[in-house]
């Protein structure tokens, strides 16, 4: 008996060690980093041999061409520290500097990559974080569906949310087109934007009507997000070749057809809105020109706005009769939204005093800091109640 009792015992440990093959025991995972105390956070790594531990934070100021950092400091247990004081409430992300090599926080489950950066996340609470959070309220679903793309010859993957009881309903929903920023992709708006989260809350909140979000992938030389497609583990680029090509918005009509032909949708100006954050916002702006029947609201976030003189592309030529056809059809919303710091922000202000000329009205909002995803969960945060009305 103690002899199959043994047996059993290794069989079942051996199962469980090859079964949990990453299950670290040395102790490291009980060290407690990052701990959140308020406006207060506590970054803590046990590196006994470092020499320099460092951490840079998107909250920190760069030092002209590099990213900003601090010195953490090393304890007699080898554990460096440092606590960061004074954090207004929002998601940040960090990375550590350990002898000169950037590594993630190996005690911090929470990561997020955007485009090609991969970094550990932690949320300060707070009122303006409250949307960002999974509440307990009634939750959307969000799926990934692919639809096949006659212009650009292959299917090609988009992010949808649909509201709370889609799915138990019969009744038609307005659908915002969501677009992200060069080098994002169809989950970009989901893991950095928060973009669910924030449409719960806000419709539980009764703030925001109910509505399908769809999220296309803007880059027409990827069909998906990395690692998503038939094109493998490339290396992810942030310039790619579509870019000014035209492209996105030739075939954004593709995206709205199967939409309209898959879900139970509004299909008139009044019940369509576009907006994207900087090329998201650059095709926003571009779409809604080209289709100046198809939307009622447009948001800009922070838009790239001219593409390079050098490009051809019709799309972009003779924007402003463009814009008075656009104008002439009586949209309900056109809001643009950028940071006082945005590295845009002069192209932002030379196309308002444009829209300004011809009488062409839009709403303006101008926040703290630069181009951030602080400033564009904001942005979706205050656009969104304002659709659909």
């Amino acid at each position: 008996m103690k002899i199959r009792y043994t047996l059993y015992t290794l069989v079942i440990g051996s199962l469980l060690m090859n079964a949990q093959e990453n299950l670290d025991f040395s102790g490291r995972k009980n060290l407690l980093s990052p701990e959140v105390n308020g406006k207060t956070v506590t970054f803590r790594l046990l590196a006994p041999k470092a020499s320099s531990v460092k951490i840079q934070g998107n909250w920190m100021p760069a030092k002209g061409t590099e990213a900003g950092s601090l010195d953490l400091q090393k304890g007699r247990d080898g554990v460096w520290s440092l606590s960061e004081s004074g954090l207004s409430p929002d998601i940040y992300t960090y990375s550590f500097v350990v002898d000169g090599v950037k590594a993630n926080d190996p005690n911090n489950s929470y990561q997020v990559r955007d485009v090609s950066s991969v970094m550990s996340m932690i949320l300060v609470d707070g009122k303006q974080s409250e949307n960002y959070k999974v509440q307990n309220v009634p939750h959307g679903t969000v799926s990934k569906r692919w639809y096949a793309s006659k212009g650009l010859k292959e299917d090609r993957r988009m992010t949808v949310y649909t509201p709370p009881g889609y799915e138990t309903s019969k009744e038609k929903f307005p659908v915002l087109y969501l677009l992200h920023g060069m080098g994002g992709d169809e989950e970009a708006w989901m893991t950095l934007g928060r973009a669910s989260q924030i449409l719960d809350n806000l419709i539980a909140q009764g703030k925001a009507k109910p509505m399908i979000v769809v999220m296309p992938n803007g880059h027409t030389s990827n069909s998906a997000a990395p690692g998503e497609s038939s094109k493998g583990l490339y290396q992810i680029e942030m310039k790619t070749s579509d870019i000014f090509s035209g492209e996105m918005e030739t075939y954004f009509k593709e995206m709205m057809d199967f939409t309209e032909s898959n879900y139970r949708t509004k299909s008139d100006a009044k019940n369509r809105a576009v907006a994207g954050l900087s090329m998201g916002g650059f095709h926003s702006l571009y779409i809604s020109a080209n289709q100046p029947k198809t939307f009622d609201y447009v948001g800009l976030f922070s838009p790239a706005i001219l593409p390079p003189d050098i490009n051809m592309s019709p799309i972009y030529q003779d924007l402003d009769a463009k814009l008075k056809i656009q104008q002439a059809n009586a949209y309900k919303l056109y809001w643009i939204a950028i940071g006082n710091t945005d590295f845009l922000y002069k192209n932002v202000e030379e196309y308002r005093q444009k829209l300004d000329k011809m009488k062409f009205k839009y709403q303006y909002v101008e926040s703290e800091d630069g181009h951030t995803w602080s400033n564009w969960r904001t942005y979706l945060n205050e656009f969104v109640p304002q659709l659909f009305n």
